[in-house]
């Protein structure tokens, strides 16, 4: 009782917060403040801790790319393709702008380092190469994008492309519409991916080095939550483009990181999304005590409020679970 006491108390003062005056992005119902709609939730036990405008519409940006990875990840649990399968970009993957790591028709990259890309860089351009891979061409994979989200009972969700830029007039730009997803959709999505292979293998990694090789590029890992970090190693003829670093503030940031009272890092996933017209968005999970929370905030008018209101969320489940 003193639990639920507790936890509902901590809700009811984060409710009390949400309602205050948004002067920011009141005129965008997809783009509010602190947000258009937010979630968590016990992932073990599939109970509901909070719920704010759970069904309302929301542009996911990036976001989107956790269905790309799923479906990638449940590819290669089912043997279509293996993580070190390499894999060359088709002219498909000019359709799109940054962020993306500059991959060109022709290069070549294994499905691990594309999905690290994904994930890390939120790379528009790997997001491309992988479904392409996985469906034969860009239109099968949003209809495999779509089918999934229907399995999965997404009903307020729809997807036109897998990484989530928004609709361009530029030819490059084939889709006409906005990806739209709900909060409530993306506890199901984060349900799936917590059953999926590998998945802390690409969400948990904060920073890798993106290499270029003779024939297209590969990722080298040089931070992940609660490992320390490690250099990256160039063959002869490599050549160390950038760092890539994850979007995910409250995993990266030293001011915003949760912390378990073993002194490890609680979050440890999924993703981040920002498009102007849809504000900040974010899928996040956490763990303690062998116990784990899902967050989910969309439609932020500001990357801070998005921040704050996932880490306030994650924070107060996880320290339910110590009482």
């Amino acid at each position: 009782m003193r639990v639920a006491v507790l936890l509902l108390a901590a809700l009811a003062s984060f409710c009390a917060d949400a309602a205050k005056p948004a002067p920011k992005g009141a005129g965008n119902p997809y783009r509010r403040s602190p947000y258009v709609s937010a979630m968590a939730m016990d992932a073990d036990s599939g109970r509901i801790l909070f719920s704010e405008n759970a069904n309302a519409k929301a542009y996911p940006a990036s976001v989107t790319k956790l269905m790309t990875l799923l479906l990638v990840l449940e590819d290669v649990r089912d043997g279509k393709y293996a993580l070190d399968t390499k894999v060359k970009a088709t002219p498909d993957v000019n359709r799109c702008e940054a962020s993306w790591i500059g991959i060109k028709a022709g290069e070549s990259m294994t499905v691990r380092d594309l999905c690290l890309a994904l994930m890390v860089e939120s790379a528009n351009d790997a997001a491309i190469v992988l479904g392409v891979n996985s469906a034969g061409s860009f239109n099968g994979f949003v209809d495999r994008m779509n089918a999934r989200a229907a399995e999965l009972g997404m009903k307020g969700t729809r997807y036109y492309n897998p990484n989530g830029l928004p609709p361009n007039s530029a030819k490059r730009y084939p889709w006409k519409s906005f990806n739209v997803t709900t909060a409530a959709d993306q506890l199901l999505l984060a349900q799936a991916l917590l059953q999926a292979p590998y998945i802390f293998e690409f969400t948990s990694v904060k920073t890798c080095d993106l290499v270029k090789t003779k024939d297209g590029f590969r990722v080298s890992i040089t931070r992940r939550v609660n490992h320390k970090p490690a250099a990256t190693v160039l063959a002869k003829g490599e050549k160390l483009v950038k760092q890539l670093c994850n979007h995910n503030n409250v995993m990266v940031k030293d001011k915003l990181k949760v912390f378990n009272p073993d002194g490890s890092e609680a979050v440890d996933g999924f993703k981040t999304g920002y498009i102007d017209a849809g504000g900040s968005s974010v899928v996040m999970t956490a763990t303690r005590n062998g116990r784990r929370v899902v967050a989910v905030v969309l439609g932020s008018a500001s990357a801070s409020e998005r921040d704050n209101s996932a880490r306030r969320m994650v924070s107060e489940a996880l320290e339910s679970f110590l009482l």
